[in-house]
């Protein structure tokens, strides 16, 4: 669409701003880029639903996924975003975060294809892109400092998913919308088999069309 790309551009400084996020100039390019490149991709595989508009684009898709920027600042942080589709919410903070260490496991391979063409087209390391499902993926190749969900299961499929590959100090991070209190019940038996407990529960309205986000964070219990 004609003047998108500098919709794009000023939709993500707006309402980076508004949800109070960091995020320098590089980063506004590298995801301006991410953007474009998405659209492009679109129109032959489906990434995204089609005849979406730039607002709809920023807000659905990359600043709910940059909300998790404050939980993967800390220097050393290792984010491993099951299911990630066409990279949210993992490659989106990768893009604002260089430092940040990043393993995408995606089973569809036109998706892969999409992921490995924007980690070369925004220049980006420390990425390594799995073609598989998580369980088949090597335990041994997904020790990190946090895990990611967006869209992919209930808050207990989830849990049962990741739990093998939770280690002490891992933090489960789970991306709901409003009804996450309803999951949050429906999951309290697989919780407690795995020792698994909440810790954090951050709830925040999108900027642009106020709908309703919260990000549930969990951990091992290391009392049991």
């Amino acid at each position: 669409m004609k003047g998108q790309p500098e919709d794009i551009q000023s939709l993500l400084q707006q309402g980076s701003s508004l949800l109070q996020l960091n995020i320098d100039d590089d980063a506004l390019q590298k995801l301006e880029q991410y953007a474009g490149e998405l659209l492009r991709w679109n129109k032959k595989i489906n990434l995204i639903a089609k005849k979406q508009d730039a607002h709809h684009i920023v807000e659905n898709h990359f600043l709910d996924s940059l909300i998790l920027l404050p939980y993967l600042s800390r220097d050393g942080s290792s984010l491993i975003d099951v299911g990630s589709g066409a990279g949210f919410p993992g490659l989106a903070c990768k893009a604002a975060l260089p430092d940040l260490r990043l393993v995408l496991v995606e089973p569809r391979l036109k998706r892969v294809s999409f992921l490995r063409h924007i980690i070369r087209t925004l220049r980006l390391e420390n990425v390594e892109v799995l073609a598989d499902r998580l369980e088949d993926v090597d335990p041994q190749r997904l020790s990190c400092s946090h895990i990611s969900s967006r869209a992919v299961a209930e808050i207990g499929g989830f849990i049962e998913m990741v739990a093998g590959i939770t280690g002490e100090n891992t933090e489960i991070l789970c991306m709901k919308g409003p009804k996450w209190r309803e999951e949050l019940d429906r999951a309290s038996a697989v919780l407690h088999r795995f020792g698994i407990i909440l810790s954090q529960v951050n709830e925040f309205t999108l900027p642009f069309s106020g709908a309703s986000r919260a990000v549930l964070s969990f951990r091992k219990d290391i009392l049991q």
